[in-house]
């Protein structure tokens, strides 16, 4: 889930975009549509969200520093936090704005042809920016469901590009039936209701954005699957004897790190037991190639300390073993 920034799909929409926000603008100003304004407004702020995407995944990529020593990898999260604010304010709160006034002054469509053509257009382009944001997401979802995928995933490029063209496409379907309706009815009032409609769904897809973006800033443990690997590589039966508890935190999409304790015999000595951490971190890191930063704590089990401990979470064998 964390192997790919889905760079592809963010080049795809940020062409797509670009071009579509040019021609939405150039059919507003032919027609007069608020409908045509509000998209246009909606893809140009997409188009910088791409940037931003961009931007992020290449500040990421920075070594680490003595101020900042596991990285910069959390850098695509900031971005990707960014890209739901502007998508709330710029896109959602401006066609709400837009369809206000539409609607408090309404005011025939002219030339109607234009907003027509280039929402057409549009939703062709929009499509090809989605097909490839799926077919890259595809390889990296596996089994899970659409709605899992964006609650799951670890690199956020993929989640945002999905939610921003899917919500495009729909925003398109939206202008359309909004202008249609204004056409067939003289009123123009259905082309701010149409704009309306598309504001409130930006809000809601930048709200859904913003909550995944914020818990992946917070710290985000590996995925079941990572964790279960991670706890088959610990162990190797000899002088490592069990694993006592284990975090886990994604420091970026593509590095995690790991801490944990495990247990060792009394009877090992320094330098064994140095050696079979060495050989545990090895094996983590075959296991899970994104684990670069792993901790290992050795300790003596002891059942008789985790059951008297004071904090039987953090005891040798205690709940947090499990």
């Amino acid at each position: 889930m964390s192997a790919s920034g889905g760079t592809r799909a963010i080049v795809a929409a940020l062409a797509a975009n670009l071009a579509i926000a040019v021609a939405k603008f150039v059919a507003f100003v032919f027609s007069g549509s608020s409908s045509m304004l509000a998209e246009s407004v909606h893809s140009l702020a997409d188009s910088g969200n791409q940037g931003l995407l961009l931007l992020g995944g290449k500040k990421a990529q920075r070594e680490a520093t003595p101020q900042h020593p596991f990285g910069y990898g959390r850098e695509r999260y900031i971005y990707a936090f960014l890209v739901s604010i502007i998508l709330f304010s710029v896109g959602g709160m401006f066609a709400l704005y837009e369809g206000y006034e539409k609607i408090k002054h309404p005011h025939p469509i002219e030339d109607w042809y234009w907003p027509i053509g280039v929402l057409v257009f549009a939703i062709i382009a929009e499509s090809f920016s989605f097909r490839t944001a799926i077919k890259e997401s595809n390889e990296l979802r596996g089994g899970l469901t659409w709605t899992q995928f964006v609650r799951r995933a670890k690199a956020p490029e993929l989640p945002v590009v999905l939610l921003e063209d899917l919500g495009a496409l729909v925003g398109l379907v939206l202008a359309l039936g909004g202008v249609g309706l204004a056409l067939l009815t003289g009123d123009g009032v259905w082309d701010g209701i149409g704009t309306l409609a598309i504001g409130t769904l930006l809000i809601l897809i930048a709200v859904v954005l913003a909550v995944e973006t914020k818990s992946l800033l917070l710290g985000e443990a590996a995925g079941l699957e990572e964790i279960e690997k991670i706890k088959g590589a610990v162990v190797d039966g000899e002088t490592v004897t069990g694993l006592i508890h284990m975090r886990t935190l994604h420091l970026g999409p593509e590095e995690l790190l790991v801490a944990a304790k495990i247990a060792v015999r009394h009877e090992d000595s320094a330098a064994t037991v140095a050696a079979a951490i060495d050989a545990a971190e090895a094996r983590i890191r075959e296991a899970v190639p994104i684990a670069r930063v792993i901790y290992l704590e050795p300790d003596i089990y002891s059942a008789e300390a985790a059951a008297a401990g004071n904090d039987p979470a953090a005891t040798p064998g205690g709940p947090g073993a499990h």
